[in-house]
């Protein structure tokens, strides 16, 4: 998989912007602010749909503009195939693939996409929300569907909540159709639940080998932590004991007015040689599990989809010591196409900078 060519019209500061990037390793050199993080979060914005720094699109059209638009040129399968983005501030989006309208279930088939960010960095230390998220998304990268179960569970779930919030305030409950809500929230959580515990086993596998390699004595293992299960569970045992634990959380979730358990709730845990990293990891084991699971991540959409997928690497070599970059760089599949970011290219070894196509960015502008 090959990203050739990206056009950014007004897309935060980039208001016209023409990139090649036909290379397999494309550095983008400027100082912060410029822009350099605007090209690769509308790159996984292709991807994904979503971005990595907002929930509102609206903050992604340029101040003086009311839409913004990302074409980009991609080689799949050595077939070449145009994606295009468009959104505009009355919240209106189109998506194209070859000229043509599609859903956001096929547009998010075309491109894959692993983005390692500095806030990827602070995954151990940030809250379970941070974790869940990227759980969520590196899921969605290999199963398109899972967006929709996430989407229609969080909509189950507000839904209840706002019916125990209006029995808070009136003192009247319609009982029948919170025993409805619990019923969809347990069929829709199990599977979000089933497909994280899948995924966790298979992404902890490759990871450990790669953890090991980098701190040569230690040993990673992940662990999900779900306050009704304990161990591995098929979905009928998940489904089942889920719809246990939200008849034993009735009471109290009539109390406090919202949903107490769920796949909402949980978190993931990280252990170096069976002590939690969360808690008790250095700086540096922090940073060896992030680069281990990111790196595992690529191999994890290859060997589910068949495509190498994209990997985007923002400002992230300059908070990395010298042992983590070499690995990193020399870990990347030379089949990869790699988008690397860096405020300059002292970080870069003249070896890998011959081979590199290198732009500079100032004010959303590039030469």
């Amino acid at each position: 998989m090959r990203l050739i060519n990206l056009e950014l019209n007004n897309y935060r500061n980039c208001k016209l912007l023409s990139l090649n990037f036909n290379s397999e390793k494309i550095l983008i050199v400027g100082k912060n602010a410029q822009g350099k993080t605007n090209i690769l979060e509308s790159i996984y914005l292709l991807s994904t749909l979503k971005s990595p720094r907002t929930s509102n699109n609206s903050e992604l059209v340029n101040f003086d503009a009311d839409s913004t638009l990302i074409d980009a040129e991609i080689v799949k399968s050595e077939t070449s195939v145009n994606v295009s983005f468009a959104y505009s501030k009355d919240k209106k989006r189109e998506l194209k693939l070859n000229g043509v309208k599609t859903t956001p279930k096929s547009f998010k088939t075309v491109l894959k996409t692993v983005l390692f960010s500095t806030n990827d960095l602070l995954l151990l230390r940030g809250n379970p929300s941070d974790r869940r998220d990227w759980l969520d998304r590196a899921i969605s990268q290999i199963y398109p569907a899972y967006d929709e179960r996430l989407s229609k569970y969080d909509k189950i779930r507000i839904q209840k909540n706002n019916c125990l919030k209006d029995y808070l305030k009136t003192g009247n409950l319609n009982s029948t159709l919170i025993d409805v809500y619990n019923e969809q929230l347990a069929i829709t959580g199990s599977n979000i639940i089933y497909l994280r515990l899948k995924y966790l086993d298979e992404i902890s596998k490759i990871a450990n080998v790669k953890h090991h390699i980098i701190s040569e004595t230690e040993n990673l293992s992940i662990a999900y932590d779900c306050s009704f299960l304990d161990g591995e569970s098929s979905l009928e045992d998940i489904l089942s004991k889920f719809k246990v634990v939200l008849e034993d959380k009735k009471q109290e979730e009539l109390r406090r007015g919202q949903s107490c358990v769920g796949p909402h709730r949980d978190d993931i845990l990280f252990y170096i040689n069976s002590n939690e990293a969360t808690k008790f990891a250095s700086q540096g084991q922090q940073r060896t599990v992030v680069l281990a699971l990111k790196l595992s991540e690529l191999d994890i959409i290859t060997e589910k989809t068949g495509d190498e997928p994209i990997l985007l690497l923002d400002d992230v070599l300059a908070e990395l010591d010298d042992i983590r970059q070499n690995y990193l760089l020399k870990s990347i599949n030379k089949n990869t196409q790699t988008i690397i970011t860096s405020v300059d290219n002292v970080l870069f070894e003249d070896e890998f900078l011959k081979d590199v196509k290198i732009y500079n960015i100032e004010n959303g502008s590039v030469k």
